[in-house]
């Protein structure tokens, strides 16, 4: 009988004890305690939980009985094994209080994140050389995919597209909508306007729509695979314009060195008809364009080169982002306070009325 009230002792003192652990445990890591020295304090309800089972050790054999109630109804053997239960609430309130004390704190985090965007026109030579199969599948396609790739790394950003061949339109204006811009960057190809290529309108049409924009930093990239031979206006004549606007230009020739497989005629059936021709860029007018405004020319050979090509202006204009952390602690000791008071309530409820015994 001795040993049975012993095990029945220890069990419920161990489930008391492990109750407050995962309380401890479920604090400690939701929460950040403001006094976590308190929780040394713990150690005093677990030497009185050693010291009860010791006493119980060296207790002569006796028999628990429960008031004369219970005792009618017969439940004396069902209450018999929760005749310890009382000391565990006992010790666990306490405990539970303890871990109040300790002033376990939330905190709720909040940024104010001011960016200061750069506006950028991409501005698109679509001429029918632009099908040239010397990047894959073609010029257009290929750089088509590395813009929208591009786009997608500056979510910041006012982006816009200007088209041109002999003409040049604004195909998306100035918008932070990037899945609008990219669906718009699709639409791109040939024959949207007259044939010929109007490097000078592309980048003035460009020009046009960051005259009026405030941003701190304003970029054109201008990107053609071949010589200004159409149009009203002058390349080197847009580029002084540019640099008056203060508006940086990088300009992108494309297309592989000496000969490419290129559109050289249609046939009947509406098909483009290929031949290889030599690859006719004016990189010295891109350059120059390049030099007047304070960007850089790129020579892009292939997809891979185009790719580190927009990288390297990715890398040239960043974003400024100033970001502005607040915080704000909120207090949480109120459930373990409650349930601290709420198992020492019980189990001197427990031990003044249900389990009293009687020696």
């Amino acid at each position: 009988m001795r040993e049975r009230d012993r095990i029945w002792a220890l069990v419920w003192l161990a489930l008391a004890a492990g109750g407050v652990g995962v309380a401890a445990w479920y604090m400690v890591r939701r929460f950040d305690p403001l006094h976590p020295g308190i929780l040394w304090v713990l150690v005093v309800p677990l030497i009185l939980g050693i010291l009860h089972l010791w006493r119980l050790r060296k207790r002569a054999s006796q028999v628990p009985l429960p008031t004369l109630r219970t005792f009618a109804l017969g439940s004396a053997d069902l209450l018999a094994p929760m005749r310890h239960l009382p000391f565990a609430l006992c010790m666990a309130g306490p405990a539970l209080m303890v871990l109040a004390l300790a002033r376990p704190q939330s905190r709720d985090s909040w940024e104010n994140v001011e960016r200061e965007g750069i506006d950028i026109v991409i501005a698109m030579d679509v001429s029918v050389s632009m099908l040239a199969k010397d990047l894959r599948p073609d010029r257009l396609e290929a750089s088509r995919r590395v813009a929208m790739d591009f786009i997608d790394q500056r979510p910041n950003d006012r982006i816009g597209l200007v088209l041109y061949e002999a003409e040049a339109f604004t195909q998306c204006p100035l918008t932070t909508d990037h899945h609008v811009l990219k669906e718009l960057f699709l639409a791109a190809r040939p024959g949207l306007l007259q044939g010929g290529t109007a490097i000078g309108m592309g980048l003035s049409t460009a020009l046009n729509r960051l005259r009026e924009s405030e941003a701190k930093s304003r970029v054109v990239i201008l990107l053609t695979d071949g010589m200004n031979n159409a149009g009203v206006l002058q390349p080197n004549d847009a580029a002084q314009f540019a640099a008056t606007l203060g508006i940086r230009v990088y300009t992108i020739g494309l297309g592989t060195r000496g000969k490419a497989l290129s559109p050289v005629g249609m046939y009947s059936n509406g098909k483009y008809r290929f031949d290889y021709v030599d690859v006719d860029l004016d990189e010295p007018l891109m350059q120059r364009i390049a030099e007047l405004t304070g960007g850089q020319y790129f020579r892009a050979t292939d997809e891979n080169k185009l790719r580190e090509i927009y990288t390297e202006i990715d890398r040239l204009e960043k974003t400024r982002i100033k970001v502005t952390e607040h915080s704000r602690r909120n207090e949480e000791f109120h459930p373990f306070a409650m349930a601290g008071a709420l198992s020492l309530l019980l189990g001197f409820l427990l031990d003044r009325t249900l389990l009293r015994s009687m020696a």
